[in-house]
């Protein structure tokens, strides 16, 4: 069974279902993966350590997958920026032709992008922002809901909201992302106006998943309870996993506590161990509401095709059961 709308004819893929990027886990064997099972995958770029070990994942990917795939890049305030046109440039040359951008405004990126054929996917977690980087003519755009892991921004929008309110305004295409993780979703996502879902912490618990095995278990365990928003109070939210880490970081911010009182418990180093070592308390690491659907570690093909099934199956027989027409339901019995 396949579901066509404009974002798998826009991006080339056969499924509507997209793996997005996430720090220490969008590397080659999980996009590849994800690409060979129809869906859209991302490698994300400041894994990388370098713009050169970027180009080095990217061609590690393509002997993996002939399908296509694509490279995340973030940009976010920082007092040692990456080197993000290095990054950007190393995408381009490695003749990568999608990209998601999150984080700031993508508009530096764009023109290079736009010389090199390359489409752009922008991550927004609000309307207003969705529509000026419409009007910068990215070609889609991922609308994330405040259900989801990383950054939801600040208004605190769930997805049953903010997507429809997308919809209402936009003319590109968009995928929803915050909460998915299963067939339901995906129907739900469509029916409201998106084109398509993004899923990181669904993923993340996939036999493909370069983490170990241990934080998989972690989330299969967990609830919808278990994450934190941590940096509230800095206008930096981000949802985390709720660990002894996470949840000192709460507690020292919600006292009045500053960036530099915290910046130890959140070191991405740590945060890095908790997938290489095993250890869900080692640091703070990114988990979605979602983790409260999620009940089992599936290989990826097995899990798109089970998502796009499920959602065909509701579209095809319990909704369209649902629809009657009024003269019948006048008539009775």
């Amino acid at each position: 069974m396949m579901l066509k709308t404009r974002f798998t004819e826009l991006f080339g893929i056969t499924h509507p279902v997209v793996q997005g990027g996430m720090q220490w886990v969008g590397r080659a064997e999980l996009v590849a993966a994800v690409a060979n099972s129809g869906a859209l995958g991302f490698i994300t770029a400041l894994t990388q350590p370098s713009p050169d070990a970027l180009a080095v994942e990217i061609a590690r990917c393509r002997e993996m997958t002939d399908k296509p795939f694509g490279v995340n890049l973030t940009t976010l305030p920082s007092i040692n920026p990456p080197p993000y046109a290095e990054y950007r440039d190393a995408i381009i040359e490695s003749g990568v032709k999608i990209v998601e951008t999150a984080g700031n405004n993508p508009e530096p990126h764009m023109p290079a992008f736009r010389a090199a054929g390359v489409k752009v996917l922008h991550k927004c977690t609000s309307v207003r922002h969705a529509v000026k980087a419409e009007a910068l003519g990215v070609d889609a755009l991922s609308i994330d809901g405040f259900e989801c892991a990383g950054h939801p921004g600040e208004d605190d929008v769930p997805g049953l909201i903010l997507i429809p309110a997308a919809a209402r305004v936009l003319k590109t295409p968009f995928i929803a992302s915050g909460g998915f993780a299963d067939g339901r979703g995906l129907a739900a996502a469509l029916a409201l106006g998106a084109e398509g879902v993004n899923m990181g912490t669904r993923f993340m618990c996939t036999a493909e998943s370069p983490i170990h095995q241990t934080v998989k278990q972690q989330i299969v365990d967990g609830s919808e309870l278990d994450t934190e928003l941590i940096f509230r109070q800095l206008r930096n939210t981000s949802r985390v996993a709720s660990n002894s880490v996470s949840r000192e970081v709460v507690s020292v911010l919600a006292e009045g506590g500053v960036f530099d009182d915290v910046r130890d418990l959140v070191a991405g180093a740590r945060g890095r161990k908790v997938y290489e070592l095993g250890d869900p308390e080692a640091g703070i690491w990114s988990a979605g509401m979602s983790q409260g659907l999620i009940h089992d570690i599936p290989t990826v093909t097995e899990l798109v095709e089970r998502i796009v099934a499920e959602a065909a199956d509701l579209i095809q027989g319990r909704l369209a059961g649902l629809c009657v027409e009024r003269e019948a339901v006048l008539a009775g019995p």
